[in-house]
């Protein structure tokens, strides 16, 4: 990998992170979680209307739709649900990272895709490191939030395997597609379960509609759109290790910001998690 495409796959790692970070700047202004899931999709689905061609593919359309579901509506809406139920930002960051497991076992039972047993036990490993940080005390009160987490994770990894279909398919398309799907459920799940959304739509400030625009344009658009570009030049194998950065970037980002200091039992478990991720994606 060249010098500028570490810069680059860095750079990602550093806007993923803040995502969870800026993200619950804006729930802390009682912005609902669906209803700024829903916004930061209507962001990506303007931004890509004028690239969008209209025409709905007929292959794969299926994936398509798992696709935009799961990646629009799933781990959007959970992404969002689980930052407000958790007092803290660093278990959700952390718990992210349970995709990559997810993502092999839907593989073994839905691909028929067999794995060796150096990947199995990392797997488990990072199951593991999740259940130990749920011991930590400051998390009594958060447990549900690490559900809501692993349900985001879970979707994630559905999302992935569709897209194994959905590669051929234009990433505008794809992306756009994901996007209206998850800006349509997403407003009308806030409509009916949060409610007084125009209300609420009012009374958003100035500078969190920045932060919305900033979720939806720079990470949605910018992160992935480049993630994709680096998909161009190295394989997937090569890629995928460095998504064990994007945790770390947050977790100092929530230092920064939150003046997060995450407890031992969270640090250890952490570095379980992680650890055990980036070894699924190195262990043949």
């Amino acid at each position: 990998m060249t010098f500028k495409h570490y810069l680059l796959i860095l750079l990602i790692m550093v806007l993923f992170g803040s995502a969870f970070v800026f993200g619950k700047l804006v729930l802390n202004t009682d912005v609902p979680p669906l209803l700024f899931g829903s916004l930061r999709m209507l962001v990506v689905v303007i931004c890509l209307l004028p690239f969008f061609n209209f025409k709905i593919p007929k292959e794969n359309l299926k994936s398509l739709f798992i696709f935009s579901f799961s990646m629009g509506v799933g781990v959007t809406g959970f992404t969002y649900l689980s930052l407000q139920e958790s007092n803290i930002v660093s278990p959700v960051i952390i718990g992210s990272q349970l995709a990559i497991p997810f993502a092999i076992i839907l593989s073994n039972f839905f691909l028929n895709e067999k794995f060796s047993f150096n990947k199995w036990f990392f797997v488990i490993t990072s199951f593991l490191g999740i259940i130990f940080i749920g011991f930590d005390p400051e998390l009594i009160n958060n447990i549900f939030a690490l559900v809501l987490t692993a349900l985001m994770a879970f979707f994630y990894a559905i999302a992935n395997v569709a897209s194994r279909d959905t590669n051929k398919l234009n990433i505008v398309t794809t992306n756009f597609f994901m996007a209206s799907i998850g800006f349509v459920v997403l407003i009308f799940l806030s409509f009916f379960f949060e409610g007084n959304t125009i209300f609420i739509l009012k009374k958003i400030q100035l500078d969190m509609w920045f932060f919305i625009i900033y979720s939806g344009l720079i990470v949605s658009i910018g992160a992935h759109m480049s993630l994709f570009y680096l998909y161009k030049f190295y394989p997937v194998g090569k890629v995928l290790p460095f998504y064990a950065l994007f945790p770390v970037f947050g977790l100092i980002q929530t230092f920064i910001i939150f003046n997060e200091i995450p407890s031992l039992i969270m640090t250890l478990g952490g570095i379980i998690v992680i650890g055990s991720v980036f070894l699924i994606q190195k262990v043949k």
